[in-house]
């Protein structure tokens, strides 16, 4: 499933075509995605101004000059796919082809605007058909289903040692579970939580709870994570995200953070922190795999 990282590229690179565009005309090309679209989808979305393009967690959020908002979650193999009228062609090059089966392009925007001439199009395409989109009234955004109950942006003001360690007080779940659960922290996923807890040291088997002092205070290697998330996460957006799977950017580009890879997906390999000569191993939690290095991703000390 794309991550954060992924969400926020296809969000960076469907800003410049969408904001600010009318939507001219919807094909809805099937009655549902994982859930039935919306009561008059394309009718609603007809004729409307997208007046800005932001993200909450995984979600794309489209605001409209009709006061709804476009909610767009891209499931495992959801993806946007631009095409503009001067080259007749989705820009970029493709290094790993795309489905492009008419079957699987289930929603066609055509748009106008400043940065989409007469013919652009905007295309979602998804083979698993696990994402969903929903239209709900601006203000009552914050309390649909998808979004109430979510956690706090890890690239958001509110991510802080203190904050983690409210959160993570008394729990006696694993880190990893703690950081991937969503009421917690919004839009961390299986990969970045796994190179988070590498830079930081921390294993992803330790109660989170362990990382709070017995006065609430985060410890120094709980300090330690929640830079490490910002920081992996920072770097991986300016990358362009991981395009592990099925994840493509709008132009059709991948992403490259996969190169940066300091355990995920390197089992058996030498562990990459310098002096260390632990070997990466990897383990299942909850159904999926934890990549990590035995060696130097330990508890914290004093606890």
């Amino acid at each position: 499933m794309p991550e954060l990282p992924e969400v926020e590229t296809v969000r960076r690179g469907l800003a410049p075509v969408m904001e600010g565009a009318r939507i001219v005309r919807v094909e809805q090309r099937r009655a549902n995605l994982r859930t039935p679209f919306p009561t008059r989808f394309a009718e609603r979305l007809e004729g409307a101004t997208v007046t800005a393009l932001s993200r909450r967690a995984k979600y794309l959020l489209v605001d409209l000059s009709t006061d709804e908002v476009l909610i767009a979650h891209l499931g495992m193999s959801g993806s946007f796919r631009i095409r503009l009228p001067e080259t007749g062609t989705t820009p970029g090059e493709f290094h790993i082809p795309r489905d492009r089966s008419a079957a699987h392009d289930h929603v066609v925007l055509h748009l106008e605007g400043p940065g989409a001439p007469a013919g652009t199009t905007v295309t979602y395409n998804d083979p698993r058909r696990f994402g969903f989109m929903d239209l709900v009234a601006r203000e009552g955004l914050a309390a649909h289903a998808s979004l109430s109950g979510l956690g706090i942006e890890p690239l958001g003001n509110e991510l802080s040692a203190e904050h983690l360690a409210s959160l993570f007080r008394d729990k006696v779940a694993p880190l990893k579970a703690a950081l991937l659960d969503q009421r917690l922290v919004a839009g961390l996923g299986n990969i970045y939580v796994c190179e988070a807890l590498w830079r930081a040291g921390l294993a992803p088997t330790f109660p989170a709870g362990g990382t709070v002092t017995a006065t609430g205070r985060p410890s120094s290697k709980l300090a330690a994570l929640a830079g490490a998330i910002r920081e992996v996460l920072e770097e991986a957006v300016a990358a362009g995200g991981s395009s592990l799977r099925d994840h493509r950017r709008t132009d059709g580009e991948l992403g490259y953070f996969q190169h940066n890879f300091a355990v995920y997906d390197r089992e058996g390999e030498p562990c990459a922190r310098p002096g260390c000569v632990g070997v990466v191993d990897r383990i299942v939690q909850s159904g999926r795999s934890t990549f990590f290095c035995p060696s130097c991703q330990r508890r914290p000390s004093g606890s």
